[in-house]
């Protein structure tokens, strides 16, 4: 006689202890009076009062879809004294056990491998749909479904359909306007989202599914996950996130799926999306102001902090040392045990406050606000190399050359493969070498596709001109108050890069447009803020010349900018 039913509506491939827990079954309306779920039946199974004596399921891989939890559930009744039988085995007590535990045995590996054996087929199948451009989900911000017929005639024929992404007008534009403040502002990802919400005509919001959620604003988090979007790129990529094994934990990028090429149009150019990554990753854990750090040994602050940079790539950081201030690289400290990651790095690379501030002094007063600013800079871009175009087109000519001969090395191997046993040595050899050819054939496709994306922007006469906004001042910045200039420093976005393992430093520095006004006042702030043997005007007018601080002849030093 049955005298209870026990059952859950969640996946059987589910951890015991997080199954029948909610109350979702309610919403199938199921005719049988459930008495509880797969926790409730082992714990009634163990309390010496149950109500029953045998349990019975309608097949093994009903209990469980993975061998390990049907065996524990199995062991769990057994240490109760309650036999646990399956209606597609034999029901008995008596007869061969060893017969019976091999035939369950069997039954439950071949639930879980079909259960494997799907989940990869299903696989295969969201890769393959990836890689030929289809869209998976909801399109992202900045691009909305074209709906296409399904390329299988008989699904067609059905209406079946796929689609694929589409620039979506003002949308679009916004995910590009974002790119370029992030790119050539270094805007952070709050300011980006406070000059959005200035205008939300011309920046629509995000509007996430049901609409439930809905900021009508925007948030520093949106204008996060927007550009680490590399959809935005013109490729298709699939498996990001691992939303169902990982709660929407970020997968790493090597198991991302990439379409070969790109396959709608791009919002963000790849170069600046990798160069942004790149950024990203540099200035991962550094803050974006000069206040010290939460840290209670901490006793004060760099003011180059961030935005020095090793020949390696590293941020260097700052340090004291017999009462100087010295910006280091020392790899092997933040790479214990993996001595690959600094092969051929000198111990430790040690540079100086005091020098570097006077290079950037020097550097500052004449290229930016020294009286031949216009004529340093004109040269230096004439001094560019012309060869630039022309190498990017013999490249592109080579791998050109290298895609058709590696597509004939494969037509080759494929002829021969074609007359040989699958379980030919020579055959397996022949698959093997075909794979390594199609890894090399979408690398050089995926290079290929780099040098098509559009070219950083040279500066032109009008660039040039915008220097006429910054008043003329002879400066020496090196013993100016830390805040003042490190806000200046901020606002012109410096880097400075030591070459290689040389003695000299590649200073850079940007001047947006609209905060040209913003720099010319903190400067002025700046030098107004130290000890001055000259008067300098208590008014300041964008474009005036101002006498400052003079350059001390000592300011010069062995670095070059």
């Amino acid at each position: 006689m049955i005298v209870a039913h026990f059952y859950d509506v969640e996946s059987g491939r589910m951890d015991l202890d997080k199954r029948g827990r909610g109350e979702n079954y309610e919403r199938f309306d199921i005719p049988i009076a459930r008495d509880g779920g797969i926790a409730d039946l082992l714990a009634e199974a163990a309390h010496p009062g149950r109500r029953f004596d045998v349990v019975i399921c309608e097949s093994i891989f009903r209990v469980a879809r993975r061998a390990f939890e049907g065996l524990s559930v199995e062991r769990d009744l057994e240490r109760a004294d309650v036999p646990l039988f399956a209606s597609n085995e034999p029901i008995t007590l008596s007869g061969s056990r060893a017969q019976r535990v091999l035939q369950r045995r069997i039954n439950q590996s071949i639930a879980e491998y079909e259960v494997l054996n799907t989940l990869e087929q299903s696989w295969g199948g969201l890769c393959t749909h990836v890689r030929e451009g289809y869209n998976i989900g909801k399109p992202p911000y900045g691009y909305k479904a074209k709906t296409i017929p399904h390329p299988n005639p008989t699904k067609a024929a059905k209406g079946q359909t796929k689609t694929r992404l589409e620039s979506d007008g003002l949308r679009a534009e916004t995910v590009t306007q974002m790119a370029k403040w992030r790119y050539h502002e270094k805007l952070g990802y709050g300011d980006i989202a406070d000059l959005l919400n200035a205008d939300l005509t011309r920046y629509p919001p995000p509007e996430p599914a049901g609409g439930t959620r809905a900021r009508r604003a925007w948030g520093k988090s949106s204008v996060y996950d927007i550009l680490q979007n590399p959809k935005y790129t013109g490729y298709q990529v699939f498996n990001r996130r691992a939303r169902r094994s990982k709660q929407g934990k970020v997968n790493d990028p090597i198991k991302w799926v990439w379409s070969p090429q790109p396959v709608h149009e791009p919002l963000i150019a790849k170069w600046m999306y990798d160069e942004l990554n790149a950024r990203r990753l540099i200035r991962r854990g550094s803050r974006s102001d000069n206040e010290p750090n939460a840290h209670p040994l901490t006793r004060r602050t760099y003011v180059l902090r961030g935005m020095l940079f090793c020949g390696c790539g590293r941020r260097m950081n700052g340090v004291q040392r017999h009462g100087d201030t010295y910006y280091t690289c020392w790899p092997k400290a933040n790479n214990r045990g993996r001595p690959d990651t600094y092969a051929g790095h000198p111990k430790a690379v040690y540079l100086r406050e005091q020098a570097l501030l006077e290079a950037i002094s020097h550097s500052a007063a004449d290229r930016i606000f020294g009286p031949r600013r216009r004529e340093i800079l004109a040269a230096d871009l004439a001094g560019l190399d012309d060869n630039t175009a022309q190498q990017r087109q013999d490249e592109r000519k080579r791998l050109e050359r290298v895609l058709s001969e590696l597509a004939r090395r494969q037509a080759s191997i494929l002829r021969q493969a074609q007359d040989g046993e699958p379980d030919d040595p020579f055959t397996q050899g022949l698959r093997a070498t075909f794979n390594e050819l199609e890894t090399q054939k979408k690398a050089a496709q995926a290079a290929l596709a780099d040098l098509h994306e559009v070219e950083p922007h040279k500066p032109g006469e009008d660039d040039i001109a915008l220097l006429d906004a910054l008043p003329f001042l002879t400066l020496n910045l090196a013993n100016a108050p830390e805040e003042h200039l490190r806000r200046l420093f901020e606002i012109v976005q410096l880097a400075v890069r030591l070459v290689d393992d040389s003695d000299e430093v590649k200073i850079e520095a940007r001047l947006p447009a609209h905060d040209l006004p913003h720099i010319a006042d903190q400067a002025v702030r700046t030098i107004q803020s130290m000890p001055s043997t000259q008067e300098v005007p208590a008014q300041w007018v964008c474009g005036a010349p101002v006498d400052a601080v003079r350059v001390s002849s000592g300011a010069r030093t062995a670095f070059r900018t």
